[in-house]
């Protein structure tokens, strides 16, 4: 079949890996997988992996990238990692509110991408 399944793989192409890595681990709290591949850091992610990556090609040097995504990414406490991500000195773009898939806020990486994240369904 040519029908495509869904997405199995979710990569984020930035401009500084090392920066990238540390903001994710640091500030939203994500934790990297043991085995990671030259160029990039996979995160123990659930059902998806998520990853940061070098680019595969040239990325603008200024503003923010992956404008017009949307990536929405659950957790066990969207109020609770909002004030830790605070706390930590993240940007918040929008906050927390309630929405169709539960309590959210969208927060900004070093690159600019708007990454929601919002409490998990039980």
């Amino acid at each position: 079949m040519t029908t495509p399944i869904g997405p199995d793989f979710i990569a984020l192409q930035v401009r500084d890996l090392a920066i990238s890595r540390k903001f994710y681990l640091d500030i939203f709290g994500f934790e990297a997988s043991e085995h990671c591949p030259p160029g990039a850091v996979i995160f123990k992610t659930e059902p998806i992996p998520l990853a940061l990556r070098v680019p595969l090609r040239e990325l603008p040097e200024t503003g923010p990238l992956g404008v017009g995504i949307a990536l929405w990414i659950a957790c066990a406490d969207a109020d609770a990692l909002h004030d830790l991500v605070v706390q930590r000195g993240g940007a918040i773009l929008s906050p927390l509110a309630d929405g169709p898939f539960g309590r959210f806020f969208v927060a900004a990486d070093p690159d600019g991408y708007a990454i929601t994240f919002h409490t998990a369904r039980k």
